[in-house]
């Protein structure tokens, strides 16, 4: 085909469907074969007319009673410039022989814009499928509302496929940049290496990004790193986009922080200021290896499981606090240390991984320990795999779910 010059007049009038070219005015600027054969008028006669002047709008028409609708349609992709698809129609045709004599048809008008550069309206395709003998070869001739709506619904399953595939096509679109966000948005683990592994989980049915986030930083004097979890409600791009500003205030306040408390009472005001951060939870550790200790603060958010080596399971819930944004007047955020032996693995997590409808949240804790006991020996990426295999639905959760596990 390289080099070959295409006749897209050619190509149009030889269209299989009905199409008419309106002007914003709903003049008749062109019509393609079909349109004259389906509609019974000579080119000559449809072109340069008003639309309603061809096909009158007179009380004796029987298709008065459809004839706003098509107007309204018409308008409505004037005022928004957006694409206008009608219900079915029927429209009966006066035959040009013979006066008074109306011929039955039924029509499936979509009335679609051509947009100039600067955007406006410069003329309408009113396609139509013509449907009259679908439903004359099913019997549903007539007025019967019941018939009618049978044939209503073979003519939207054509729309409806039609709106599929625009759907998916944009839906791909989005998925391409959730990936892009995504992997700007969430931090490898390069600060802690091989001890720890992080997991991602969309809800099902969501794109690959979502308010659920994690963390890992390494903090200011001595051997110390800063990790934290944290659930933004909803899912898409919009809850991506409040995650990512909440992960980078959270990680540039604990790097300057006398500890997890205080990097949450910045993150809170902030938070303050940030639409969407409404309800938000986050849970911050400060692990000192040279102490074998842990501080941390959590707001609303889940306790952190400290996995002792002897497989003793210590949830972190001596600081739990609000979500962010919870207090129109913020206090100071409550603070808790505990410590380990080398060979323990700290989990944070969101409530995905352990939150099921109609359950209690004691219920989904109970497992998450049991798993972590029955596999502790496991290295932290063979460990991430085994939990979320073991705690989520083979089907996949209905919320997003992120995971971190540290060997410390």
């Amino acid at each position: 085909m390289a080099g070959t010059t295409i006749d897209f007049e050619a190509v149009y009038r030889a269209l299989p469907g009905m199409v008419a070219l309106l002007t914003p005015d709903l003049v008749f600027a062109d019509v393609n074969e079909a349109y004259v054969s389906g509609t019974g008028r000579s080119r000559e006669s449809l072109l340069g007319r008003y639309v309603f002047d061809v096909f009158p709008e007179s009380v004796n028409s029987p298709a008065a009673q459809h004839s706003h609708q098509l107007r309204a349609s018409l308008l409505r992709v004037l005022a928004s410039g957006e694409r206008d698809a009608m219900a079915l129609q029927r429209y009966d045709v006066e035959s040009p022989e013979h006066s008074g004599n109306w011929h039955e048809h039924y029509w499936s008008p979509v009335n679609s814009p051509v947009l100039g550069p600067d955007g406006r309206v410069r003329l309408i395709v009113h396609r139509v499928e013509e449907v009259t003998e679908f439903v004359r070869a099913r019997g549903l001739g007539g007025d019967t509302a019941g018939r009618v709506l049978e044939a209503e619904l073979y003519t939207r399953a054509r729309e409806l496929q039609e709106l599929n595939n625009r759907l998916r096509e944009a839906h791909a679109r989005e998925r391409e940049v959730a990936l892009v966000l995504q992997k700007a948005m969430l931090p490898a683990n390069r600060q802690v290496g091989h001890r720890a592994a992080v997991r991602y989980r969309p809800a099902v049915g969501a794109l690959n990004v979502c308010g659920d986030w994690y963390d890992l930083v390494d903090l200011v004097g001595g051997h110390r790193i800063g990790v934290s979890v944290g659930d933004v409600v909803g899912h898409g791009l919009e809850a991506a986009g409040v995650m990512g500003q909440l992960r980078s205030a959270l990680s540039a306040a604990s790097r300057v922080a006398d500890g997890p408390a205080q990097a949450l009472n910045v993150l809170g005001r902030y938070a303050n200021v940030v639409d969407g951060a409404e309800s938000a939870t986050v849970v911050t550790t400060f692990i000192d290896f040279d102490r074998n200790s842990i501080t941390y603060s959590s707001a609303g958010h889940p306790p952190p499981v400290l996995l002792h080596d002897d497989g003793r399971v210590e949830f972190l819930d001596r600081a739990t606090d609000p979500p962010l944004d919870a207090r129109p007047d913020p206090r100071p955020r409550p603070e808790a240390s505990t410590v380990f032996s080398p060979g323990a693995t700290l989990v944070l997590y969101t409530d995905g991984l352990i939150e099921r409808r109609r359950e209690d949240i004691d219920v989904g804790l109970r497992r998450l320990a049991e798993s972590l006991r029955r596999h502790r020996t496991l290295d932290p990426e063979p460990l991430a795999d085994t939990v979320l295999r073991e705690l989520l639905p083979p089907g996949g959760a209905t919320d997003d779910t992120a995971l971190v596990v540290v060997r410390l």
